[in-house]
């Protein structure tokens, strides 16, 4: 340890081998500045017992979606809208990585335009006049994969239902297979010159897809894609403890705590015995998660996110039964 602590003769501040520390006014040496700026640098460790403590999932059921994830290597996440799907694939890809590296996790959103140029490569045009081909995010994401074989990547497609999933991936509806991951299966891209080695999926790439249940304007699944998926279900958490912990943490008093459990969870069994709706279409938790630490959890804020977030939710659904939605509006709203 002597010679990182030594000082060192004073030297022009402009030479970046010295820093100036500015609580002691004295100056450190490389191997100092090395040290801090690679604990700086260096992703923050993640367990699963954050993820516990994040989550409203018990534990068995996080280690089976991350059991399923490294065996399968590709799982979809399912729910209705606002149960954290997004949230929830950020830690399990974090808790699979054993490390918040977001280097090693990519995420995108398919849409109706989203096409095989976008996710694997075709031509584009170019400032000067043209057209140039690039790849697109997956082929990078996997290029980088592939200097990395040591460590695991995970890639998070949200709204995965929404594109035109046969188009997109193209070949890769093969090479994304648990089983077809390696060199031996490769295969020649679309846009790819003669003289280019075929591409393969990495086996240290992971997909996590995310999937609203409740979206009535998208298509079921490929069939073709479906089984080289896991599907896992995620449920609204309003009956979790965990959930209802959290809403206390934040300040929320019991009687509000009762008030968004116990109306939530009877609107959900309403909407879950609907033969035109079901399961798939509550709603989720997560629109009682505040993101602002400002805010005050009680009746007031409770009466705001039922007007404006979950009402406009409910006329949507029942917007040729009116009786219905007003119904279920009383029960939330009785009271207040």
């Amino acid at each position: 340890l002597g010679d990182v602590y030594k000082r060192q003769p004073y030297r022009p501040f402009s030479d970046d081998t010295n820093l100036l520390n500015q609580n002691t006014f004295g100056y450190v040496t490389t191997k100092e500045s090395d040290a801090r700026n690679a604990m700086i640098s260096a992703p923050a460790t993640y367990s699963i017992d954050q993820a516990c403590d994040e989550l409203f999932i018990a534990r068995d059921e996080i280690e089976g979606m991350i059991e399923r994830l490294r065996k399968k290597k590709n799982i979809i996440l399912k729910g209705p809208p606002g149960v954290g799907k997004t949230f929830i694939a950020k830690r399990l890809a974090f808790a699979l990585l054993h490390e918040q590296d977001s280097e090693r996790v990519q995420m995108v959103q398919f849409h109706q335009s989203y096409s095989y140029e976008d996710f694997f490569q075709g031509y584009r045009p170019v400032g000067e006049g043209g057209f140039q081909r690039k790849d697109g995010v997956f082929l990078r994401f996997c290029r980088k994969a592939h200097t990395d074989t040591s460590r695991d990547y995970v890639f998070i497609i949200d709204e995965i239902n929404r594109g035109n999933l046969s188009r997109i991936f193209g070949e890769g509806m093969m090479l994304i297979e648990h089983d077809k991951r390696g060199r031996e299966w490769a295969v020649p891209l679309t846009y790819s010159e003669e003289d280019e080695e075929p591409f393969y999926v990495p086996s240290n790439i992971h997909l996590i897809g995310l999937m609203n249940t409740a979206d009535r304007s998208i298509a079921m699944v490929d069939y073709a894609l479906r089984r080289r998926f896991s599907f896992i279900e995620i449920r609204p958490a309003f009956k979790s403890e965990a959930f209802s912990k959290y809403l206390r943490a934040r300040g929320a008093e019991d009687v509000v705590v009762n008030m968004i459990v116990d109306r939530m969870t009877e609107v959900n069994r309403r909407i879950g015995e609907d033969l035109d709706l079901g399961e798939g279409y509550c709603i989720g938790h997560s629109y009682f998660c505040p993101s602002v630490l400002e805010d005050i959890l009680d009746a007031a804020w409770y009466r705001k996110i039922i007007d404006t977030e979950v009402v406009p939710l409910l006329q949507e659904y029942w917007f040729d039964r009116k009786k219905s939605c007003t119904e279920v509006i009383e029960v939330l709203l009785k009271g207040i």
